[in-house]
């Protein structure tokens, strides 16, 4: 039985929550003209204690993530990993590999400079020097289609818009698959270039230097840019003689041969040498594993991809869905995965439209109130624990825990855990999590506003509204 007096104190409670919240949104200056969906739910019942907006359609972002997580979970699992496999089509006679060499991707987002190295040496540990054929790329574990449906170009050419392929490879342990990093450091006189460098090494993308070194009394104003459909980096601007060095994640244009021309560095370094071509292709099913390799599992890719909110990550999921249960590496048959996993989550896919598992697209619509009914039913699953590991925690300045939520909320963050998925393109802000209360219990919420003038005003406001839900 229910005590009555705990009762009547929750019914306060929940009375001036609404008020506070109603009076905030009302007076807040910058949510004229623009819309606002806020959805709460008690962690423990899922009762929507209060909504506004909650069940209007609006762009989540990157709150999509929270959705395309917990679909990969479901469907892959937390100890899910994504293999590489070094292939021959032909014998081995001593030293030589009569045939191809191929490299075939399986979707990897980690694959990092050392891992092709050791490709190599692997391959030297088997005593082979010379292949007689060809070096392959084959990428078909996807389809060949390279980016998610309403990306624009002005986003294509940086690391959040990078190509999705099977065979890639990133310039960090951030796995920003299909990305190097352009860094611009002055030059060592006023009037010279900069000196510019690419990481990992490669030729495969040109650079073009327009840039110079200008005195220290002069503002930095380094742009770095690609050109659509080439793999040309152009460097414009002017940088102080006593700046830092300016650092930019640029996308390439087609992954495949990046991930490829690293394998061939690898290779040359090794000692091992061919006769033929490198190029892109496909592995005869009856070619020969040399080499097998497994990615980290799903749990731990989770970190990079939802602290840092890796959209790659989200496009790779999505395609790897599609191939592991439909059979095609694809957007389409990607989606319909999702579409599945979130009726049999208990959501309404009605009244909702997904278009990529990024987020980065603005015609994805989803009600605040269905974030909200998802952040509860996942918490009775047995991959919980992965999914909300991977949720940045408010005001810890460690990425890796942090990730986008480092310096928000540092205040509320004594009174309260808040662990969340952020969401941001233009003119779109979104949160949406768990705020765990030394006072009391667990609540879930979801923070969506749509059509800001300025996305960053839609950060204070959902600092603001934690701040009321902290201290209710």
């Amino acid at each position: 039985m229910v005590d009555p007096n705990k009762q009547a104190k929750a019914d306060t409670k929940t009375g001036s929550l609404q008020e506070k919240l109603d009076k905030y949104i009302k007076n807040e200056p910058n949510l004229n003209g623009a819309l606002i969906g806020v959805s709460i739910r008690s962690a423990t019942t899922g009762e929507v204690i209060y909504e506004h907006n909650g069940d209007i359609r609006m762009q989540p972002a990157s709150n999509m993530k929270l959705f395309t997580g917990a679909a990969a979970l479901s469907t892959l699992g937390r100890d899910y990993t994504f293999k590489t496999e070094l292939l021959a089509d032909g014998p081995i006679n001593g030293e030589t590999l009569q045939g191809n060499l191929y490299i075939k991707g399986k979707g990897d987002p980690t694959l990092l400079p050392s891992d092709f190295a050791d490709f190599a040496k692997q391959i030297s540990d088997r005593g082979i020097t010379k292949v007689t054929g060809n070096v392959i790329a084959d990428d078909t574990w996807y389809d060949d289609v390279r980016i998610s449906p309403d990306l624009i170009w002005e986003d294509e050419q940086y690391y959040y818009g990078a190509q999705i392929s099977a065979l890639t490879a990133s310039p960090t342990t951030d796995y920003d698959a299909g990305s190097v990093i352009v860094e611009a450091s002055p030059g060592s006189n006023v009037g010279e270039k900069p000196v510019v460098t690419v990481s990992p090494q490669t030729n495969y993308v040109r650079i073009i230097n327009n840039a110079k070194t200008v005195s220290a009394e002069e503002e930095e104003d380094i742009e770095v840019g690609r050109k659509h459909g080439t793999n040309v980096i152009t460097i414009d601007g002017t940088i102080p003689i006593d700046s830092s060095t300016a650092k930019e994640w640029m996308a390439v244009w087609e992954p495949t041969g990046y991930a490829l021309d690293l394998f061939q560095q690898a290779l040359t370094s090794q000692g091992i040498s061919w006769t033929g071509e490198v190029k892109v292709g496909k592995a005869p099913e009856t070619a020969t594993v040399l080499v097998s390799h497994e990615s980290i599992p799903l749990s731990k890719l989770f970190v990079p991809f939802m602290k840092l909110s890796n959209n790659v990550h989200a496009e790779v999921l999505v395609k790897e869905m599609g191939k592991v249960v439909k059979g095609e590496g694809s957007w389409e048959k990607g989606l319909e995965v999702m579409e599945e996993e979130f009726v049999k989550l208990g959501l309404n896919i009605e009244t909702m439209r997904i278009r990529d598992g990024s987020g980065i697209s603005s015609n994805n619509l989803i009600p605040a109130n269905e974030i909200s009914k998802l952040l509860h039913v996942v918490q009775s699953k047995d991959w919980f624990s992965a999914y909300f590991h991977s949720l940045p925690v408010a005001g810890v300045e460690n990425p890796m825990v942090g990730g986008t939520l480092q310096g928000r909320m540092e205040e509320v963050s004594n009174q309260a855990t808040i662990q969340a998925k952020t969401g941001t393109i233009h003119s779109v802000s979104s949160l949406s999590g768990y705020i765990n209360s030394r006072e009391s219990e667990t609540i879930i919420f979801s923070i969506i506003s749509n059509h800001l003038l300025d996305e960053d005003d839609g950060k204070d406001i959902e600092d603001n509204i934690i701040k009321i839900l902290a201290n209710q």
